[in-house]
Parts: C-alpha cells; sequence; structure tokens
C-alpha cells in the first residue's frame, strides 16, 4: 500500500512482510471481540436475572445481578481503549501491505478494495464501540444508577447489531489473510518462488500465524 515506507524499511521486513515476527493487529482484534461480546453478553444476562435467578438457585451459584453489570461495564470500557490500538495497528500493517491485485475473493472485491473497506469497518467499529462505552457510562452513573437493571434494551439490542457488524468485518479481514495472503510468511515466500525448505526453518511462525 505505501511503497516508499517498505522501501524504507527495507530489509527489517521478514517473510511476513512487516518488521516483528507475528502480525500485532489480528491479535488485537480478537482481543477487542472478546472483550466487547462478553461485555454485552454480561449486560444481557443481567437484564435478564429475574428469569435466570431459579436457574442458579438450582445450581448453587452465588450470583448477583450486580456483578453481571460490573462485568459488563469494565468490559466494554476495556474494549474501548484496546480498539484504538487495534485500528492503529490495523492501518500501520495495512501500509506495509503487499496483496496480489488480480485475484477477488469470495465477495467479489479485488484487495484493495477488500482493504479500503476493512480499513473504513474499523473505524466505524471503533466509533460504535467508543460510543457504546460511553453511553454504557451514562446508564451505570446517571440514568438508572438507582435501578435494578442497569442496562437499556435499547442499548442490548444496539450492542447485538455491533455484533453483526463485527462478523462482515472480520469477514473481510479473514480474507485479506486466507485468500489475498497479507502478512502470511508462506503465502509470501510461495508468491516469490522462494524455496519451500525455507518453511521448516519458519515452521514455528507458521503454526502461530495459523492460530491467530
Amino acid at each position: 500500500m505505501s511503497p516508499d515506507l517498505i522501501e524504507q524499511l527495507g530489509d527489517q521486513l521478514g517473510p511476513n512482510g512487516l518488521p516483528y515476527v507475528l502480525p500485532i493487529h489480528p491479535n488485537l482484534v480478537h482481543l477487542t471481540l472478546g472483550l466487547f461480546i462478553v461485555g454485552i453478553s454480561f449486560d444481557i444476562v443481567g437484564a435478564l436475572f429475574p428469569l435466570e435467578k431459579r436457574v442458579f438457585k438450582f445450581l448453587a451459584i452465588p450470583a448477583t445481578r450486580s456483578n453481571f453489570f460490573d462485568v459488563g461495564w469494565f468490559n466494554i470500557v476495556a474494549a474501548a481503549v484496546i480498539t484504538f490500538f487495534t485500528v492503529a495497528s490495523g492501518f500501520y500493517e495495512m501500509l506495509l501491505a503487499q496483496p496480489p491485485s488480480n485475484t477477488t475473493s469470495a465477495w467479489g472485491l479485488y484487495s484493495l478494495e477488500t482493504m479500503l473497506w476493512h480499513g473504513v469497518g474499523g473505524v466505524l467499529l471503533l466509533a460504535f464501540i467508543v460510543g457504546m462505552a460511553i453511553w454504557r457510562g451514562f446508564q451505570r452513573y446517571v440514568w438508572r444508577q438507582d435501578r435494578a437493571r442497569q442496562v437499556q434494551w435499547s442499548y442490548l439490542l444496539t450492542g447485538l447489531g455491533v455484533f453483526a457488524l463485527m462478523f462482515a468485518h472480520g469477514t473481510l479481514g479473514a480474507q485479506l489473510a486466507a485468500e489475498f495472503g497479507v502478512h502470511i510468511s508462506a503465502d509470501r515466500l510461495l508468491r516469490a518462488g522462494e524455496d519451500l525448505s525455507v518453511l521448516n526453518v519458519l515452521l514455528p511462525t507458521l503454526v502461530l500465524e495459523s492460530l491467530f
């Protein structure tokens, strides 16, 4: 994406096209997803607590409604903070990406189009997650401070809508890795016509890349 930056880094770039062994962005993406999903999920459990109370009692689980809302609050705040780093690392690694330009994804998009939509989606998700954290804070400390149900139903429905956006956004990111080989060592080496025996040396790295 940025020939000047790639040229400046030169020999610092490894087989994956990055100046470090493993891509940072995919790992932070999973952290963002986990924190946000846990945050909304626990708020949903807290909102439905009166219906679930007998189940917790039957299972001898010492659960209180406020505990679920505490988990929901702290996770959504953590997601909002982490997502700044997730988006920043994504744009940095996008600048160093050198995907093939003559193939299309399962969605019929070329690599450049996929990266642009993925970048736009990342900024939108950052805005939504930060907005949700602010909204959640007002509910917790101002609007519903003295109410048993700390979150509004509209907040939970919006959270489920963000889940859907995350799914579409994550699919674009997966296509960049799996279909275009962005920052995947094995794919880049094969496209460059390198000796495949090099892959044996990089096997631990390749295994880690497949996990993240």
